[in-house]
């Protein structure tokens, strides 16, 4: 996928109180103001993250995951990241930050857990 197909569509989950954000395409520095956006405007109490169609993210992106993780955490809010390609996974790994998220392989997994 290039950088202009770049999407997030947002969506509910199947339980009450779950918000959804699908990603697809890569995130990079001129495609991480969206993600930001789309990630403020979530008020539900847990968000996951679909990142199954993301390959690849650069620094921009995992800032915009790292300020993504404060903000649900000093709210009380749960975080879970869902899809991780092995780059993106990688990403996370090399810059120590793998530890801060809840991953799972399936939005449905990932749902279960945070009820």
């Amino acid at each position: 996928m290039s950088e202009e197909s770049f999407r997030v569509t947002p969506r509910s989950g199947a339980s009450e109180g779950v918000q959804i954000l699908h990603l697809s395409g890569a995130i990079t520095f001129s495609k991480s103001a969206p993600f930001q956006d789309a990630v403020s405007k979530v008020t539900a109490p847990r968000l996951i993250l679909d990142l199954t169609d993301v390959p690849s993210m650069d620094s921009m992106a995992v800032g915009v995951l790292v300020r993504a993780y404060v903000t649900c955490n000093k709210a009380g809010r749960k975080l879970a990241l869902v899809g991780l390609s092995r780059r993106v996974h990688n990403c996370l790994q090399l810059t120590g930050l793998e530890p801060l998220f809840d991953t799972y392989a399936t939005v449905a997994d990932a749902e279960q857990s945070l009820r």
